[in-house]
């Protein structure tokens, strides 16, 4: 079973609020980079229970996209304390995403 969240607005403002490591990847199911990325993505949720792993479609929330300023995707953004305080674009190689989270 998977540990990466598919969230919605609501569900990701209430994880924001928990004051929690909440890391997101905003994709869309067309985009060939996010797909070679979901892999990673679920590495990452299995090996690091302790932070919050979310996949964000921008197709179905693009007001959270247009919120966060999502221009291209895949976006990996960790927030702490709810404040964005990492952000990537495109393809990312494993060992970049875990520094993300530190």
């Amino acid at each position: 079973m998977s540990n990466v969240l598919h969230v919605n607005s609501q569900e990701f403002n209430e994880l924001l609020s928990n004051n929690e490591v909440v890391f997101v990847d905003f994709y869309a199911n067309w985009c060939g980079p996010c797909k070679m990325l979901a892999p990673s993505i679920e590495k990452l949720a299995d090996e690091h229970p302790e932070v919050k792993v979310v996949k964000i479609d921008v197709d179905q929330e693009q007001t959270l996209a247009m919120q966060y300023q999502v221009q291209s995707i895949p976006t990996l953004i960790t927030f702490k304390n709810g404040q964005p305080v990492a952000r990537q674009l495109g393809f990312i190689p494993y060992e970049t995403l875990e520094s993300m989270i530190q």
